[in-house]
């Protein structure tokens, strides 16, 4: 009898666990909301690398042959049209000059005397017509002098902002020697490059809105507060990269902006037809982003995706979903690989409607 009563309650033990592993098994199964990629025309704002130039931008070189006697300037210094920047030491200039103009005295002299006696007929009009010639040599010399005198004085051709100056006082310079740059930078070119599609989609939202505004995100990350403006395309792609030049030109009024600094052009690119996803439904590994695929026995599967490009609380796929797909939306950092879930599908479009999104 002892033993029955052992065996039963063996029995009913084994029963209540088996109930309860049912019961736990069941509870692991749990509900989440899912959804699927959504196809729309929509824009969204895409950042590219930039160079960025001075509308002016000059090297300031010697025209004359000498020493060194005078800087006017320093590194980083503003300056203004005309002001005198360097002088070479001019007294090689200065007596080919003073000869020059002692020639033409002569060259003067000589021709006024000729001209009394080609008058009295003693001197023929072919010896009158070669003293005028070398009053005219003599001027030319003296003009060519006074020319290369005034060269030994190096003024700045425009308004800008002086750069470094790599020779010192008392340097012998040859003819063409850098004395150092000058950059006009009251406005700046930002140049990017752009691929063929959106090169394409950029040239059609053109035509209905005209030139396009962008932003520049600066080097600190720090947005320039200006806009600028898309002004030039160049005329042929990149056969290498497939891209082709912008360029953009921005006020520069506080100086902020110098030649060769970089920064990223902001430009709102427009996509007709795009797939577009929560931001949520999504979680990175390394480099990459993923998403949870639901099978049709309710199974979740990793999958990798490629963003091109992302909106308030959504990223634009450009590759590993189609619009069959339905993808979990909420506990994406609670599942696993080959987890079997229960869902609720929730329309893209009625997600989408609770997501900051900008449309066109």
């Amino acid at each position: 009898m002892k033993t029955t009563i052992v065996y039963f309650g063996l029995f009913a033990l084994l029963f209540a666990s088996g109930c309860t592993q049912e019961k736990e098994e069941k509870e692991e199964v749990a509900t989440y909301a899912a959804t699927a990629p959504l196809m729309m025309d929509t824009s969204f704002t895409k950042e590219y690398v930039s160079q960025i130039k001075s509308v002016r931008n000059i090297e300031v070189r010697a025209q004359e042959k000498g020493y060194l006697q005078s800087i006017y300037v320093d590194e980083g210094q503003q300056v203004k049209a005309g002001q005198l920047l360097f002088k070479i030491m001019p007294k090689a200039a200065q007596s080919e000059l003073l000869k020059a103009q002692a020639e033409k005295k002569s060259a003067e002299i000589e021709l006024e005397n000729t001209k009394l006696l080609s008058d009295k007929n003693i001197v023929s009009k072919n010896e009158l017509a070669l003293a005028r010639a070398k009053l005219q040599s003599s001027n030319a010399e003296t003009s060519l002098a006074k020319f290369h005198l005034s060269n030994t004085e190096i003024r700045a051709p425009f308004a800008g902002t002086i750069d470094r100056i790599p020779l010192k006082l008392g340097s012998l310079v040859d003819d063409g020697a850098l004395l150092t740059s000058l950059s006009d930078n009251s406005q700046v070119f930002a140049y990017f490059n752009v691929s063929e599609p959106e090169y394409l989609n950029y040239q059609s939202a053109a035509k209905a809105k005209g030139q396009q505004e962008v932003g520049l995100l600066l080097a600190n990350n720090e947005l320039l507060k200006t806009k600028g403006k898309v002004e030039v395309i160049e005329s042929e792609f990149d056969n290498e990269t497939g891209n082709i030049a912008f360029r953009a030109r921005f006020n520069n009024a506080d100086n902020l902006l110098r030649n060769g600094e970089t920064g990223k052009i902001q430009m709102v690119v427009p996509l007709k037809n795009a797939m577009v996803i929560p931001q949520k439904a999504t979680y990175d590994i390394q480099d990459k982003t993923y998403v949870f695929v639901i099978d049709k026995n309710h199974k979740v599967h990793s999958r990798a995706i490629t963003i091109v490009g992302d909106l308030p609380d959504l990223y634009i796929v450009g590759d590993g979903l189609s619009t069959g797909d339905k993808i979990l939306l909420e506990g994406v950092q609670k599942v696993k690989d080959d987890d079997k879930i229960a869902f609720k599908f929730q329309q893209p479009q009625e997600v989408i409607k609770q997501l900051r999104l900008k449309t066109e």
